[in-house]
C-alpha cells in the first residue's frame, strides 16, 4: 500500500470505494459537487442549506442520496485530516490519486484546494476560538531550501503554534502558511478584531 502524507487518520476501505466512485462523474457535475463541499467546509454553520444542495445535487444527477452522502462524508474527512497535517495542493493530489481517484480529476481538487486554503485555515481557527480559549501562540519564519517542486525552493513560509485551552486541558495547534496567505489571515484576524472593539 502507499503511504499517505495525513497519517493520523489512515483511510478505512469505505475511503476508497468512495473516492474511486468520484470517477464516474463527468467533469462539470465532479466540480460542481467539489464546490459544494469547499463551500461548506469554509462556512461549516450553513449545515441545513449544505445538505439540501447535496440533496438538489443528487435528485439533478439521478443519484441515490444516500449513496453521495457517503462520498461526500469521506471527501470532508479526508480533507479535515489534510487540513490537520497542512498538506500541500501537491500532497492532496498525490493522497487522492493513491485512493483511487483519476489523473483527470485530482486537479481540479488540488485547484480548489489551493484556491481556498486561506479561507479553510481560517475557518479552522475560527472553530478553535469559538470554544477554545487561546492561552499561548508562538511563530517561525522559514524559507525552503529543497523540494521536489522547484516553484517552491526559496519560498519564504511561517510556522505557527497555538496552544488552545479545551476545558481546562490545552492542546497545541499547528499550521503552516506561505507569507501571501500570512499576510491575508492576518488582515482578517484584524477585521476580527476591530469589529469585536466595535460591539463590545
Amino acid at each position: 500500500m502507499s503511504s499517505f502524507h495525513f497519517t493520523k487518520v489512515p483511510p478505512d476501505d469505505q475511503m476508497y470505494t468512495d473516492i474511486k466512485s468520484l470517477n464516474k462523474f463527468e467533469e462539470k457535475p465532479f466540480c460542481q459537487l467539489l464546490d459544494i463541499v469547499f463551500s461548506f467546509l469554509v462556512s461549516p454553520k450553513e449545515g441545513s442549506r449544505f445538505m439540501s444542495q447535496i440533496a438538489e445535487f443528487a435528485e439533478e444527477h439521478g443519484l441515490g442520496t444516500n449513496a453521495l452522502k457517503n462520498v461526500v462524508k469521506s471527501l470532508l474527512s479526508f480533507f479535515k485530516s489534510a487540513l490537520k497535517s497542512n498538506l500541500t495542493p501537491a500532497q492532496v493530489k498525490e493522497d487522492l490519486e493513491h485512493l483511487g481517484l483519476s489523473g483527470e480529476n485530482s486537479p481540479h481538487i488540488s485547484e480548489r484546494w489551493k484556491a481556498n486554503l486561506v479561507a479553510l485555515s481560517r475557518s479552522v481557527v475560527g472553530q478553535t476560538f469559538m470554544v477554545n480559549e487561546l492561552v499561548d501562540m508562538e511563530w517561525k519564519f522559514g524559507v525552503t531550501a529543497g523540494s521536489s517542486d522547484l516553484k517552491v525552493v526559496g519560498q519564504t513560509f511561517l510556522q505557527l503554534k497555538m496552544v488552545v485551552d479545551r476545558g481546562g486541558a490545552q492542546e497545541d495547534v499547528f499550521m503552516e502558511m506561505t507569507l501571501p496567505q500570512f499576510y491575508s489571515f492576518l488582515h482578517e484576524m484584524e477585521k476580527a478584531k476591530s469589529a469585536l472593539e466595535y460591539f463590545s
